[in-house]
């Protein structure tokens, strides 16, 4: 039986792809056993133990959004769950790890490359989250949903794959309808209190101009109320279905003309595999910007319209509504090249891939400073012995190769 461990989680961006991926390991290898790995903040915890998967927690702190001083703290709690990780890594006899970044994605990946086990990462962004930057020296593959995020990574080991999804996210035919619009309104797995609270006013003032909405609107758990509110203050109550979270997001971009919706890279997946046109603004305090850089990568395709949110005013969100409920040509278009952008295969591809890696001869191990002592050295020696003896990925980087 082969291990997997799929490390990262957090937010739906992180959690989804995992899934996605590890259903696919277990499609292609029924035999397989596929473990996750994540902390106690993220959703995976009740994402995954509502699917009865295999969780492992690791007690680790963010590298970004406290300052230096929060840095240096996420760093140090992550040297320090480094043997923890190494544990787990050997108890589960896990023979290949694939990273999509977050708080676990790093120690696991750094654990398993120093027991020399194959290590992949997974960037569905168009730019390296820091997790990934600092791991893709010694990773083995690394799989990528835009061609710019190559760039930045050593050409044998980029695989241009596309973002994970589940089986339920395939093409639906799109029939623009030339009366009432059907508007999809998304902030990703919590929600976004900016759309909570412009896009009704927009939806509002798109009405007085004589624009016909059914609107669904996804706001995030425990902001429905206020929402709800909101559009019956505008008058909007019998139009708009206010809904916490939608489980089955494939069916609700299948029955949607426009979706409104911020633009991490998932949520871009979904659309471009169902096929469909969009409003994109994305969430501005992302990580090195990299959600408007997404969107825009949609825009120059014609898929999608990229809003910044500064700019995403009740007035432009009206335009832009009311100028492609009165197009529905240009609505088929987009939806065709969203479609075009779709990589719907995605999570078979990167399980198949990551089950060669896993039968695949091991590395010779690399030894890590926090790792060392004359245990761990002699530890490492006996196992670089039995292993495959090529140079690894990152050697030249200040870790010694044990033995």
């Amino acid at each position: 039986m082969v291990t997997v461990l799929i490390a990262g989680g957090g937010t739906g961006g992180h959690v989804f792809p995992m899934i996605a991926v590890g259903d696919a390991v277990r499609a292609a290898a029924p035999d397989a056993r596929v473990v996750y790995v994540g902390t106690a903040r993220g959703i995976e915890v009740r994402v995954m133990r509502e699917r009865g998967d295999d969780l492992e927690l690791l007690h680790v702190l963010p590298l970004r959004g406290g300052g230096l001083s929060g840095f240096v703290r996420g760093a140090a709690r992550a040297s320090g769950v480094l043997p923890e990780a190494r544990r787990l890594v050997e108890r589960l006899d896990a023979r290949v790890a694939l990273s999509l970044g977050g708080y676990a994605g790093g120690p696991v990946s750094l654990a398993a490359r120093s027991l020399g086990v194959p290590v992949a990462i997974l960037e569905p962004n168009s730019v390296l989250g820091l997790s990934n930057r600092l791991l893709s020296p010694i990773v083995d593959r690394a799989y990528v949903a835009f061609p710019e995020t190559a760039r930045a990574l050593r050409p044998s080991a980029v695989r241009l794959f596309g973002v994970p999804l589940r089986r339920a996210f395939a093409r639906a035919p799109y029939a623009p309808s030339e009366g009432k619009l059907r508007l999809l309104v998304l902030g990703g797995s919590q929600g976004a209190l900016a759309l909570n609270d412009v896009v009704p006013r927009a939806i509002a003032r798109g009405r007085d101009h004589g624009v016909d909405l059914d609107v669904v609107h996804q706001t995030g758990r425990d902001r429905e109320g206020a929402v709800r509110s909101l559009y019956a203050e505008l008058g909007l109550a019998g139009r708009a279905r206010v809904v916490p979270f939608i489980d089955d997001v494939a069916e609700a971009l299948a029955a949607a003309d426009v979706v409104i919706a911020r633009a991490g890279a998932s949520t871009l997946a979904e659309l471009c595999a169902v096929g469909r046109p969009s409003i994109l603004v994305p969430y501005p305090f992302a990580a090195d910007n990299h959600q408007l850089r997404n969107a825009q990568s949609l825009e120059r395709a014609s898929a999608a319209v990229a809003i910044a949110q500064a700019d995403a005013t009740e007035a432009r969100l009206a335009g832009e509504i009311a100028r492609l409920a009165a197009a529905p040509a240009l609505r088929a278009r987009m939806a065709d090249a969203a479609a075009a952008f779709g990589t719907p295969d995605a999570a078979a591809r990167v399980a198949a891939d990551l089950l060669e890696l896993a039968r695949a001869p091991r590395h010779r191990a690399l030894r890590f400073p926090t790792l060392g002592g004359r245990a761990g050295r002699a530890h490492e020696a006996q196992r670089s012995a039995a292993t495959n003896q090529a140079a690894p990925p990152g050697a030249g980087l200040g870790f010694e190769e044990a033995g």
